[in-house]
């Protein structure tokens, strides 16, 4: 039994000038394919896979997604859903066995914001629709609460508090339902009901913005979730990556 191990990582900003130690976090979590936000700069990205190991990559100046791959993957491809801030990233690995979509839907916490992240949930889940009888991840940089996850606004910085209070003091989180609705699990809480699995911000995490999903039917496939925690990713950038891994070669 082969496994594909799948990181995810927003990298802050480019990631211009924190390259070493973001190669030092990507390394701790010793992935195959490594699905980057805010990836907005091919130098960057290219530095990070020679760091890595992860020789293979992909990344378009300006656009969020990228990814770095320890084998050549067999396609990858760019979309942007009508209204979306940021093209989703369309990644089929050398196995060819699970199509991997890469996510960055738009960020701040209100309730005009989540509102947009909802429609371009529903336009990536439309633009995929082709694929979902088959293995598929959905991972990713959501910006937003899932059910039942403790979120404290009092955590975050005032302006942002503020952002809350404008929109009503009180934000509707229906993002992630929509993707629960639409047949996916959430790994991490599937694994691990009891942890709260914190992501942001690194230094002091106090929320769950970064998912690992799979269709139901696909749910055996997995091996592992968790969060990449520790003195590699504490400062390397505001979010702490995300880590699976699926069963490949016919063991589904």
């Amino acid at each position: 039994m082969n496994g594909l191990r799948v990181v995810s990582y927003n990298v802050r900003y480019g990631g211009v000038g924190r390259e070493p130690a973001l190669a030092a976090a990507i390394r701790s979590a010793r992935p195959d394919i490594a699905i980057l936000q805010e990836a907005t700069r091919p130098a960057v990205v290219e530095r990070l896979a020679g760091e890595t190991g992860l020789r293979h990559w992909g990344c378009r100046r300006g656009d969020s997604l990228a990814f770095l791959a320890r084998e050549a993957v067999v396609s990858a491809a760019w979309h942007r859903p009508r209204f979306s801030r940021h093209a989703f990233l369309e990644l089929v690995p050398s196995s060819a066995e699970w199509r991997i979509f890469g996510v960055h839907l738009s960020a701040v916490h209100a309730a005009w914001t989540e509102r947009r992240r909802l429609f371009e949930l529903r336009s990536l889940l439309t633009a995929i629709r082709a694929h979902q009888d088959g293995p598929h991840v959905l991972v990713g940089d959501f910006n937003t609460v899932a059910p039942g996850d403790l979120f404290d606004f009092r955590h975050l910085p005032a302006r942002l508090r503020a952002l809350v209070w404008l929109s009503g003091g009180r934000v509707r989180w229906r993002t992630i339902q929509a993707v629960l609705d639409a047949g996916y699990c959430d790994v991490f809480r599937g694994l691990h009901p009891d942890r709260v699995g914190y992501t942001f911000p690194s230094w002091r995490p106090h929320v769950r913005l970064d998912y690992l999903f799979v269709p139901h039917a696909f749910v055996t496939g997995i091996v592992s979730c968790d969060v990449c925690e520790g003195a590699a990713t504490r400062d390397a950038s505001d979010h702490l990556p995300i880590v699976g891994e699926v069963r490949e070669s016919g063991s589904l």
